[in-house]
Parts: C-alpha cells; structure tokens; sequence
C-alpha cells in the first residue's frame, strides 16, 4: 500500500513531467485518481476519472477548453472512466454517459457546449464560464496604428522613429507603422501619444474569425424568396457586409452581390469545403430583407477584412469601413467584435454615422455586460441574440445594446443546409430588415431604427 506523502510525491513528479512537455494541460483533483488531460493544440483528450459529478467534471472541461458551457436543469451523472487520447466527440461521448450533448461553433466568442436530457434549448443552465479574457487581447507584433493630425507627415514621422509605414489611407490620416522588435513598438508608442503631431496612436488588435458554420442534417431551410428590382442611381440601399471572403450563393441568389472588395491584398477564393461566415451572413441579411417584402431593390457589398488569415484586425477592419462607405454602402453590417476598443476604428464610424450611414454590429457571445467593440461605440447599434423569445444563454446582455433578435439562422449552401448561431446572425437579421424597410419607403433611419426597438426589444437576463 502507497502512503499519502509518497502519492504527493508522485503526483508532483508527474506535474513536473507534465509542464515539461509543453503541451499538456493538467488538473488534479480532490481525490487521488480524478485527472483529464484537454490537449487543446493536438485536440485529443485522456482522462481517468472515478465517481466525478457531472458539474465539476464541466467546469474542468470549461477551464481547460475555454468552452461556454449550458446544462438543462436536472441533468445528472456520475462519470467512472478511464482513456487515452481520444477526439473530443468521442471523449465527450465517455464522459457524458447517456446524457445528450450538443457542441455549437460560435461566431465571435468561445464555443459552446450544451448537455441536456430533452432539448438543447433546454439546456439553458450556465456553468461557470472561465475569467474574461479581456486583457489578454492580442495584438500584431510590433505594429502602431496612427491617426495624424492635419499637416503632419507620416513619412518624416517613421524615419524619426525608425519604423516603416506598411498601410496607409492618407483620406482618412490613419497609418500603419512597422517596428523593428517589441521594445521599439513599446517606446515609440508612448512617445507617440505625446506629440503634436498626432491625435490617436494604438496596438494593431488581433480580432479571431468567425467559426466555419456546421452542417444541420434533418434541418431544412427555405431560400430567401426575393425579386431584384433593378436599383436606380439614386437612392440605392447597400449593404455592406465587412466579413471573410465570400462564396457564390447560388444564380438565384448571386444577383443581390455586388463585387467582392478586398481590403488585405491576399484574398483567394474559398474552396467549396464548407461556407465561409460571410458566406451565411448574406442568406441571412437576404432572409431579414425578404421578411419585409418580396421585391427590392437592396445589394449587398462584401468587403474582405480577413483574406487568407484565420484572424483580422483593428486595421483592416478600419479600412474595410472605409471602402464600404465609398463602395456606396448606405448600411454597414459587422459581424464581429471584440473587447479591445479603438479610438481609430471609431472614429472611421463616427465619420460614416455623420454621412448618415447606419452600422449595426454584433454584442458578442461571453456572455457578460462589459462591452463589446465596435458595437459599444458611440451611435452603433449593438444587437444581442434570442433563442426561444429569451435572450441567448451565450448572449452579450450589457447596456450598450439597442436590439436582440434571433440568434439562429439556417442557409442552403452546395444542396445542404447548414446553420450558424450566435450574435452575428442577428446581426445580419437586423441589418437586412433595416435595408428592406428603407428601400422603396420615404422613412428615415431613425424612424426604422425606432420601430425596430419597439419590435425587437432587449429581454431581461434570467437568473
């Protein structure tokens, strides 16, 4: 028989192995024999586990993954299992028992976990999601985002500094500077923050793209039943889509695309392996279009703010504005966010709010009430999802939201049906039925908007 101290002792030299390997996260437990391994990187999961209760066995799996997690009342188990390197739907599978479970990629925020014995939309119970992560936004390395003021020159500036100026958008006076190490990027920045010649300086945040949407076998979804009018020259209503690369919808459906802008210079076309997110924001933006009648005269303008990358940034999305406003966008629709602001990106909004563009921008998926950006900037208009009539359990709920509308939309891409959730879908609902009230209507924007909170009001929190 093992003695407690020479267990301890054991377990200590496994921790240090452990740490040693770089990859491994490890979590011992209370008892002696209860440990599961989450290889996030290799995306294999070992476990071996005696009598563990169901909610701690999810906050584990919460804390390593990251996953927000949502447990139907009632649920219970009592996971004894032991394994070694299994795929996360097969692992799920052992340590769930026969509990139902659903896993849903999430657009703009952490993925979603769902276990239930009736319904996924049953399962509507929190587990304690991991700390906010909202200083630990991530930033392009070594790179400064500058706005100048009036006069000043970009160019004198960066030899000054020893920085090279790799994006420029001299209409707007904001730049992109280049650094040669990350005590350079530091140095300059606070040193920027100080001169006369400029009026904003920051790091180039990293914003994550959006998960690929997930096939829905059994679901079935009708095609937006609209006819095109042929828009006149003016009063057009545009819709700009600031997203991913988009894909062909389809004949019936590509003539309410315009041609696609490209704001990172790399973009390829996609394969046909599965539907980009601005590919399912379109069918949805059509769908709230078509909900208010079916013939318009409304397009959609798609700008590529992530090209070949799986993330993008506060820069890209800044000059992704800017094309869309001179594309013609009378709409701009931001399915994405984070919780860095930017007093640049801002200030490109504010400056398309005055020209009396809308923007509608997605609350975000923690869920939490601190802000999202850019949909807490000033005069966005932050939407939150609902699931059900209530709002989504992943749902960003603070005071900076105007709207809530629903957080599920389901699209036909390549004769499948595939479904995406979160507050991007929303989102793009929003954006659609703001489009499809105004065109063709004497109604100004703030009479849409208005009728708009007075049908797709933001529901109380549960508890």
């Amino acid at each position: 028989m093992v003695s407690k101290p020479q267990m301890k002792s054991g377990r200590a030299k496994i921790l240090l192995l452990l740490a040693l390997a770089g990859f491994w996260t490890f979590l011992a437990r209370a008892t002696d024999t209860n440990v599961l391994v989450w290889q996030t990187q290799s995306n294999l999961v070992s476990a071996d586990i005696r009598n563990e209760a169901l909610w701690p066995l999810l906050e584990d799996i919460a804390h390593q993954t990251g996953w927000h997690i949502f447990v139907e009342p009632g649920a219970a188990h009592i996971a004894s299992v032991k394994f070694s390197r299994l795929p996360p739907g097969e692992a799920l599978h052992k340590l769930l028992g026969a509990l139902n479970y659903a896993f849903v990629p999430e657009t703009n925020g952490p993925q979603q976990l769902y276990v239930f014995l009736t319904t996924m939309n049953n399962a509507t119970q929190p587990v304690a999601a991991p700390p906010h992560q909202a200083a630990l936004a991530r930033h392009v390395p070594n790179q400064l985002m500058v706005k100048l003021k009036h006069g000043a020159n970009i160019d004198a500036l960066a030899r000054e500094y020893g920085a090279k100026v790799v994006g420029r958008n001299d209409k707007l006076g904001i730049y992109l500077l280049q650094f040669g190490d990350a005590s350079a990027t530091d140095a300059a920045l606070g040193q920027l923050k100080t001169s006369s010649e400029v009026a904003a300086v920051e790091y180039n945040t990293i914003l994550d793209a959006p998960p690929a949407p997930q096939l829905a076998p059994g679901v079935s979804a009708a095609t937006p039943a609209l006819t095109l009018n042929p828009p006149g020259t003016s009063g057009r209503v545009i819709v700009g889509l600031i997203d991913t690369p988009i894909q062909s919808l389809g004949s019936q459906l590509d003539q309410f695309i315009l041609k696609q802008i490209s704001v990172t210079g790399d973009t390829v076309t996609p394969d046909s392996s599965g539907p980009t997110h601005a590919t399912a924001m379109a069918p949805t933006i059509l769908n709230g279009i078509a909900a208010q009648g079916g013939s318009t005269s409304v397009q959609i303008l798609p700008v590529d703010v992530y090209g070949n990358s799986p993330t993008a940034t506060m820069w890209n999305v800044a000059l992704g504005v800017q094309a869309a406003v001179d594309g013609g966008a009378t709409v701009l629709n931001l399915s994405l966010g984070g919780t860095g602001d930017s007093s640049i990106l801002s200030g490109v909004l504010q400056q398309a709010i005055a020209e009396g563009i809308i923007v509608f921008a997605a609350a975000g998926n923690q869920p939490v009430a601190t802000p999202t950006y850019p949909a807490a900037d000033p005069g966005v208009i932050a939407v939150a999802a609902t699931q059900n009539g209530h709002l989504a359990p992943y749902s960003d709920y603070g005071s900076f939201i105007s709207l809530a509308l629903p957080g599920t939309s389901a699209f036909n891409a390549w004769n499948q049906t595939w479904v995406v959730q979160g507050t991007s879908p929303a989102t793009a609902f929003a954006s659609g039925i703001a489009a499809g009230s105004k065109s063709g209507t004497t109604m100004t924007w703030a009479q849409i908007v208005a009728a708009m909170e007075a049908k797709f009001p933001m529901p109380q929190k549960s508890n």
